[in-house]
């Protein structure tokens, strides 16, 4: 028994052959003209500290992030200190996302009343798609000057000796959603040392990591191997931070445990004289809050 199939129902079959293979094409010539896209990684790290030590991140762009960094004292400190509770050093910092690659900011410590200026170039942004990069490259300088009264006032004092100077070059890598770590080469130049066995120009390798757990928590580390025989007159040790991040909407939380009572790259490097095989570890906390300053373009041309 044959089947017939209506004519009409061959041609209108042919026609849709036709017309899907036309779409095909058309649609092949437009993906050709597509310029392909660069997709860049973001959040490698959640604010623009590991845990004390600069991070790869900058402020997005038009941003401004308010950071307050907030050292006890030492846990070993008894309990007349209320393990180190009484003791305390703050710094109080602003930063700034001057473009997509470039950051600055400006920041007073307690501790040898120390300002603080630096920048942060983000030299290579890790990103698939169009163009690939394997890593984030920035670039970090900073200048400090401390404002403590001399300790010797009859002497001939120069204002420089006041001055110190960091730069690190950090190579930082998301792998996936959960882990991000990075490494930074870092430098700092002491104008005045306390002795002739002290040397003026200080090196280190610091080396960090972030770990996810959930959306909006992980838990950081970061160590900052500083080279032997550099430092004499003071204990210096190697800076070892660890501690959890928990973001809530636009502050983030930092709570931490140190060796190293200072705040910024300088004294991180050169003044970390506590130990933790001794018990002398400073509990503490940063707080961040991003404000934003200048919209983006793109939100600026929708409300209009």
């Amino acid at each position: 028994m044959k089947i017939q199939i209506p004519f009409f129902i061959v041609i209108l079959l042919v026609l849709l052959s036709i017309r899907g293979n036309a779409q095909n094409d058309m649609m092949s010539l437009l993906n050709k003209d597509e310029k392909p896209t660069v997709d860049y990684t973001s959040a490698t790290f959640k604010t623009t500290r590991v845990v004390i030590g600069q991070s790869s991140e900058n402020p997005p762009k038009g941003n401004l992030l308010f950071m307050i960094t907030h050292h006890f004292g030492a846990l070993n400190s008894g309990y007349e200190q209320l393990f180190g509770l009484k003791q305390a050093t703050v710094r109080l910092g602003l930063e700034y996302g001057a473009t997509d690659w470039l950051g600055f900011g400006v920041g007073l410590n307690t501790l040898g009343n120390t300002w603080d200026g630096f920048l942060k170039v983000k030299a290579l942004r890790q990103s698939t798609g169009a163009k690939r990069m394997p890593i984030t490259l920035s670039i970090f300088g900073s200048t400090s000057v401390y404002t403590t009264k001399w300790a010797d006032p009859t002497r001939k004092n120069y204002f420089t000796s006041r001055m110190s100077y960091a730069s690190q070059v950090i190579i930082a890598r998301k792998f996936g959603e959960r882990l991000s770590l990075q490494l930074a080469p870092t430098y700092v130049h002491l104008n005045l040392v306390p002795s002739y066995n002290d040397h003026n120009n200080i090196f280190s390798i610091g080396a960090g990591g972030r770990f996810k757990i959930s959306k909006r928590v992980s838990i950081n580390a970061e160590y900052y191997y500083l080279l032997p025989k550099q430092i004499s007159s003071t204990p210096a040790y190697s800076s070892f931070s660890t501690g959890v991040d928990i973001e809530t909407g636009g502050h983030v939380f930092q709570i931490f445990l140190t060796n190293s009572m200072g705040e910024n790259m300088e004294s991180i490097i050169t003044q970390t004289t506590g130990n933790w095989f001794n018990g002398n570890i400073f509990l503490g906390f940063n707080i961040s809050r991003v404000f934003t300053v200048v919209k983006p373009k793109e939100f600026r041309e929708k409300k209009n």
